[in-house]
């Protein structure tokens, strides 16, 4: 079964310095049909306005994958970390026992746009970690994996059972994917126009996957998206 949660249903919140869009319950937005899907609890899409950003805020036992679409992010936390981010950059906060971090748009002229996801963990309770890594130069045609439990073919590591991974494909380009047993996945299309089972999504459509062994995936014209294997 592929239900597709389209870009205008999703949670909508404009703060002048902020837009941003919630795929599952977030903040001020409550909906009691999409709360989650599997572990993945939080896809957010956000364009924050030049200069301005998410002042330190606190997290526990939550991991947070930040990837950045357009513009600069920059990162500070309580582990003592500062990043800049860019454009395919990724990065990854195990908040465990307590993290407090901030986000800025480390640009005076540009917006950043960017997708929060926030993942359940299988483990509460461990050590704060930060890693960040960039995939800004991914072959098209492919599903390149980001992030993972055992951090496997140069994906950051997390603590849950869970893969995601980033993919662009050109106009009528298609790839497959099979699922294990008992697992479903979760497309989030960031740009262009694509179909799943011949199912159509445009940019900001998500699709919630559960039940099928395997899907295809075609370009109906330049796309690029991310794609969540889940338990």
């Amino acid at each position: 079964m592929i239900t597709i949660r389209r870009s205008d249903e999703r949670g909508h919140g404009d703060h002048g310095w902020l837009d941003s869009r919630h795929t599952f319950s977030f903040a001020d937005y409550l909906d009691p049909e999409h709360r989650q899907f599997r572990s993945l609890r939080v896809l957010n899409e956000d364009r924050v306005m030049p200069g301005m950003g998410f002042g330190s805020h606190p997290h526990r036992d939550m991991e947070i994958i930040s990837y950045v679409v357009e513009g600069t992010l920059e990162h500070k936390d309580s582990l003592g970390t500062r990043a800049v981010m860019h454009a395919g950059d990724v990065q990854r906060i195990s908040a465990g026992t307590g993290v407090i971090h901030s986000e800025y748009n480390a640009s005076a002229e540009e917006a950043v746009h960017f997708l929060q996801i926030w993942i359940l963990p299988d483990e509460r309770g461990v050590k704060p970690e930060y890693a960040e890594r960039s995939f800004r130069s991914t072959a098209p045609g492919l599903l390149h994996l980001i992030s993972s439990k055992s951090g496997r073919d140069g994906s950051i590591s997390i603590h849950q059972d869970a893969e995601v991974s980033v993919a662009r494909l050109g106009t009528g380009g298609q790839l497959g994917y099979s699922f294990g047993s008992g697992r479903g996945g979760w497309l989030q299309l960031i740009e262009g126009k694509l179909t799943v089972n011949g199912i159509p999504m445009t940019a900001g459509d998500g699709a919630a996957i559960s039940d099928e062994t395997d899907i295809r995936i075609e370009a109906s014209v330049d796309a690029h998206f991310l794609f969540f294997d889940l338990n």
